[in-house]
């Protein structure tokens, strides 16, 4: 699983901004890492480079924030509070996971059995003073995802 250093807010924002070339509707992504890993930070930086321009805030108590830019619908979830993977169905988010949307998931295992599967992963965690990445591409399109977000990467460390 490739992984890449991120030592500050400005790696981890670059990061967002490198995944926000690669992102089509259609894709699932997986953002996984233990509270205060930086999850809600790299959706931060993803949503302002597609050019929100409002606050984003974690989704931990309304279970999801709803995006739209440019015509592109991004739903952003965290299911950290559930207390049974069933809450997902109860609540109807089922119907969020459309082929015209972006689904940012945190905290996927607490909906495991009916979040849809993800198509990339992204795994943030504390590494010293900064965070470390790992990214693990689940299917087809987040393989294309995964190759697009690299190239982006490496070019804007160039």
């Amino acid at each position: 699983m490739p992984e890449i250093e991120l030592p500050d807010l400005a790696a981890s924002e670059a990061l967002g901004k490198a995944l926000a070339t690669c992102l089509r509707p259609g894709l699932v992504i997986y953002l996984q890492g233990d509270l205060g890993a930086g999850k809600t930070t790299l959706a931060r930086a993803l949503l302002h480079a597609l050019g929100h321009a409002g606050p984003v805030k974690s989704p931990t108590y309304a279970l999801v924030e709803v995006y739209v830019v440019s015509r592109l619908y991004l739903y952003h979830f965290d299911f950290y509070r559930f207390m049974s993977p069933e809450e997902f169905l109860d609540a109807g988010l089922d119907e969020y996971f459309r082929e015209d949307s972006i689904c940012l998931v945190e905290w996927s295992d607490k909906a495991s059995g009916y979040v849809p599967p993800a198509d990339l992963v992204l795994s943030l965690r504390e590494a010293g003073a900064g965070r470390r990445c790992a990214f693990a591409a689940d299917s087809g399109e987040g393989r294309t995802c995964l190759t697009k977000l690299f190239a982006a990467w490496r070019a804007a460390a160039s």
